[in-house]
């Protein structure tokens, strides 16, 4: 049977198709008195098929039936009864219309693996059709689109300007008599000014509908009017939302999902809680990682080498609210928001400023410190190099003091310097000519005393985002001699075919290496948006694969972009040489609450709704917290079963069955992180003591 149709049944039906498919099983179980002589007797059963990997996934469903675990996200403990739902199911023991199939369709087809052949995996030209199927920024209709949807906003935003009660201060105002044209003609030259942009932010859903052509539907808008009086912020800039196609010219989903909040994020908001448990800091006390912070809210650590910088000044905006913000729970609690002016530095950040800097420079590990917020590029142009230069400083000190230290006894020195931000997708015009002046400089600087990794990290999440504008502000940072990585969210519509690798392939032409893929985090509030990590392992394995390098053409690269000078033309003639796709160098992970990232963990058990039990074990590529070893593997329900995820993809127009060797994917191991995102080794050898570090 089409697994479409597989999706469709219902609980009868389905068991129908166990009885006719699965003969063996539905005996097995019709048998068996209790759900114990049924595993018991399904042991036996898969002796038959010793060392199938289907066979191992489901002794592993049995050595966990019947287990309570400890649900690290949720804190709470919960029973696995996979199979003893399975036998209820077999032996006729539940009603139908009031169970959901999920679960029973999931089983159904890890049964079927033990006797089916493994589906075949993508081919070179398959995956070369999923990926030139979706179109970018920089195609000429899609630029067309865009002309035409800005000139309608430039309307707009003249009867906006002309209304709006404007600060006498305001730069953007209409001089007294001028005629409709010269109104024009001033926002169209205003347009590629962020400030202006800024300002112009739309900021409700009624404004939002006439922006987008009144071209919302009305359940959509009953859903952004009840987020509004839960008082869940809205802030997209007019060329952001210039993106969006409301003549369905190209499929603009993946955007819109970021703009357009789901049911389940407004319902959980005002409750949503910190998924990254380490970023919960109490006074004096280790934060979930074991590390003691200076403060809640401005320094989040959770591994030895970097630690996170969130500075009191506009980097704690963004230039628009993803619908999946990691930080959610920091916008509903109003650490983040879209104050502007309000969050402009106070005379007292730079004395907090230079506390928190102490904070790195007595530290033996830290090298790598990561600017964001919020959004680090945020911060006016002064303010950041205010920053920088408390950064260099810094560097500076804790060079000094190493050489007072015998070897071994040494601190880990400044290496890597980051700033986390997405205008560059959101707002590319705020990378002016005043901002790589400030780059280039720190760079110069900051060389001299070590730093050899300097890092914008960027979040595209969409082709469709690679825009002109945005192509000249990456071109711009990298004339900086800055390297300009991305990190990609794994929504359902950036999961679809060939999407990621498209992406990959665009951005790459400009000179962007992809560093992460992260699965969304599994709350509720981001059930709209979730995708299975099983979807993760599969673009993995089936996709990415196209752009996987050998070792010796890695160190090749590594080479190319170690000294920051002209990396897209590398890129490209590298690409063109060994005649690659896209670069494969991001790593598919799940960000896991108060252990690091990672994508090695094994399937143990299904809920009655059909979402997956994961048990997951930390990077073992990479340092962690000593905490890690009293910790061990940890257990994630995931928040959508595959069913329901194949469900959306129907509804998003995919077909499902391209899909179809999602069940195969249980288990995964972290890949290795690419060469160029590895530490440099000191020149000399550095303490093993840890500092600032409190494990009971």
């Amino acid at each position: 049977m089409k697994q479409k149709k597989m999706l469709s049944l219902t609980l009868s039906q389905l068991k129908q198709i166990y009885n006719q498919e699965l003969p063996t099983l539905t005996t097995l179980a019709t048998e068996s008195k209790d759900e114990d002589e049924f595993k018991d007797r399904l042991e036996e059963f898969l002796k038959e098929y010793a060392g199938s990997s289907a066979s191992e996934q489901i002794r592993q469903f049995i050595q966990f039936d019947g287990r309570e675990v400890y649900e690290l996200s949720t804190e709470q403990h919960i029973q696995i009864q996979t199979l003893s739902l399975l036998w209820q199911f077999l032996k006729g023991g539940l009603a139908n219309g009031t169970t959901k199939t999920d679960l029973f369709i999931d089983l159904f087809y890890q049964f079927k693996r033990l006797t089916e052949p493994t589906p075949e995996k993508s081919t070179m030209i398959k995956i070369k059709s999923r990926t030139e199927r979706w179109p970018t920024g920089l195609d000429e209709n899609v630029i067309r689109v865009r002309e035409e949807n800005k000139e309608r906003m430039i309307k707009l935003l003249i009867y906006k300007l002309e209304n709006r009660k404007t600060p006498t201060q305001s730069r953007f105002q209409f001089p007294a008599g001028i005629s409709e044209q010269e109104k024009y003609d001033l926002i169209n030259k205003w347009w590629n000014d962020y400030r202006f942009q800024l300002s112009m932010a739309i900021k409700s859903p009624t404004e939002l509908n006439r922006f987008l052509n009144n071209s919302l539907p009305e359940e959509t808008m009953q859903v952004l009017a009840r987020a509004k009086k839960k008082g869940i912020p809205f802030f997209v800039t007019p060329y952001y939302l210039s993106l969006l196609d409301t003549g369905k010219v190209y499929d603009d989903e993946t955007i819109r999902s970021y703009i357009l909040y789901s049911s389940e994020l407004v319902e959980t908001y005002g409750d949503i809680h910190a998924w990254e448990k380490e970023d919960i800091v109490e006074a004096g006390k280790p934060n979930a990682a074991g590390w003691l912070l200076p403060n809640a809210h401005n320094i989040h650590r959770r591994y030895p080498e970097v630690a996170i910088l969130i500075p009191d000044t506009m980097g704690r905006a963004c230039g628009g609210l993803c619908a999946s913000c990691q930080r959610m729970y920091d916008f509903q609690s109003e650490r983040l928001n879209f104050e502007l002016e309000a969050l402009a530095p106070k005379e007292t950040w730079d004395k907090k400023l230079r506390r928190l800097m102490i904070y790195f420079e007595e530290d033996t590990q830290l090298r790598d410190i990561l600017i964001t917020g919020g959004d680090a590029l945020m911060s006016q142009n002064k303010t950041l190099r205010n920053i920088l230069d408390a950064v260099y400083r810094m560097a500076v000190r804790k060079q000094k003091a190493n050489w007072e230290r015998p070897s071994g006894e040494k601190y880990a020195e400044l290496q890597r310097v980051r700033l986390g931000s997405r205008l560059l997708a959101y707002l590319p015009m705020r990378i002016d000519d005043n901002l790589v002046e400030i780059l280039k400089e720190f760079k110069e600087k900051a060389s001299v005393v070590g730093v050899k990794q300097f890092v914008i990290q960027t979040h595209f999440q969409s082709p469709l985002e690679v825009t002109p504008q945005a192509r000249d502000a990456i071109k711009k940072i990298i004339s900086a001699g800055w390297t300009i990585t991305n990190q990609l969210v794994y929504t359902v519509a950036a999961s679809r075919r060939g999407h990621t690798t498209r992406l990959r392939q665009v951005l790459n032409s400009l000179g962007v290496v992809c560093y992460y893929t992260f699965s969304v985090k599994g709350f509720h509030e981001n059930y709209a948006v979730f995708t299975p990590n099983s979807r993760s392992l599969q673009e993995e394995k089936e996709e990415k694969i196209a752009g996987r390098m050998t070792y010796a053409q890695q160190e090749e690269l590594v080479y190319l972009l170690e000294n920051g000078v002209e990396v897209d033309e590398r890129i490209r003639r590298f690409m063109k040489r060994h005649h690659l796709p896209f670069l494969a160098t991001d790593r598919n992970v799940l960000n896991l609450p108060g252990i690091g990232k990672s994508m090695t963990f094994k399937t143990v058990g299904i809920t009655p709704d059909g979402q997956r039990i994961l048990q997951f074990d930390h990077d073992g590529t990479r340092r962690h917290s000593p905490i890690i070893n009293q910790m061990g593997t940890v257990f994630i329900v995931e928040n959508k079963s595959i069913v329901a995820y194949l469900r959306q993809l129907d509804k998003l127009g995919e077909d499902s069955e391209d899909y179809a060797t999602i069940w195969q994917y249980t288990e995964g191991k972290t890949e290795p992180r690419f060469r160029i995102y590895e530490y440099p080794p000191f020149r000399f050898q550095i303490t093993e003591e840890f500092s600032n570090l409190l494990i009971s």
